[in-house]
């Protein structure tokens, strides 16, 4: 009995200085958060998709009040009121960013793009691509598998049945890249909204010569460049045999739209163009019928 007395007091003496330590440790290296990035905490989403570049909102707060001005921070949720508030809590001006939106640059539907074999493995684009490239010819284009969605914290994207493409919903998505970062062709990209989220792009990442590309997918680009000479803001490069409409240079008169024999290049947004009117027939003057009357 004595025994069992005597370990008893002698572990909870040990306990008990241990946990007297363990606070002397804590008071000692006791770290003082600025109560600022609780603050900014509270004014973010909570979402921690990753966007800023950042592991999670947290970080980001703390990186706003550590910083010494909000130059390439941005919370690609959060509207510019809020970022106004960031800012107005940090002491920092902050820039307001041009909108942007997620884009798929893939038209391969299953009309367009035809199965040439069967996926009988995990449905993970990225393990698609690993093992087969999927289940058509094109080896550049949307696996189908839907990672993106997975990816999506906002609900904005989902799978179309009947095409098999993602769909975007530009109003749900807030551009935080987490669909891009998952699709591992890289066919999802973030685009400028422009004005009424009007924008031009081509729907196609394929890089193999025309041929191949258009009997993988019908409306696959060809690297014609016909879009390239048609463009007159130089906004539209070719390389590797596939076209690309830099975003930052585009003005939108769809010039390249109407050149494209592929119909490869999507315009988004835009009102049905006006049909040209029937040309009018020219009326030319007659000249008047010869007086062949006698006179006597």
């Amino acid at each position: 009995m004595t025994f069992i007395l005597t370990a008893v007091l002698v572990l909870g003496a040990t306990g008990l200085v241990l946990g007297l330590v363990l606070y002397l440790i804590s008071r000692k290296f006791k770290v003082e958060e600025d109560p600022r990035v609780g603050q900014i905490t509270e004014l973010l989403p909570g979402a921690n998709c990753g966007g800023c570049g950042f592991p999670g909102c947290s970080a980001f707060a703390a990186a706003c009040v550590k910083s010494d001005s909000m130059e390439g921070l941005k919370c690609s949720v959060c509207k510019s009121e809020v970022m106004q508030q960031i800012a107005s809590i940090t002491g920092h001006a902050v820039e307001v960013g041009v909108e942007k939106v997620a884009v798929v640059r893939c038209n391969g539907s299953c009309q367009n793009r035809p199965r040439t074999r069967v996926y009988d493995g995990a449905r993970s684009c990225a393990a698609a691509a690993l093992m087969n490239g999927g289940e058509t010819g094109c080896f550049f284009g949307c696996l189908g598998c839907g990672d993106c969605v997975k990816a999506c914290k906002f609900d904005a994207i989902h799978m179309d049945p009947e095409t098999g493409l993602p769909v975007v919903d530009q109003d749900k998505c807030t551009a935080c890249g987490a669909c891009a970062k998952a699709c591992p062709r890289g066919i999802i990209e973030l685009r400028n909204k422009n004005k009424l989220d009007r924008r031009v792009y081509v729907s196609c990442v394929n890089k193999d010569k025309g041929p191949i590309a258009k009997k993988a997918c019908s409306v696959a680009c060809i690297g014609c460049g016909k879009c390239v000479k048609a463009c007159p803001f130089e906004a539209i490069t070719l390389e590797n045999n596939l076209a690309y409409i830099d975003f930052e240079k585009c003005r939108l008169c769809r010039k390249c739209v109407d050149e494209c024999p592929q119909q490869t290049i999507m315009a988004v947004n835009f009102p049905p163009k006006k049909a040209a009117a029937p040309a009018q027939p020219v009326q030319t003057e007659q000249p008047a019928p010869a007086d062949n009357t006698v006179t006597e």
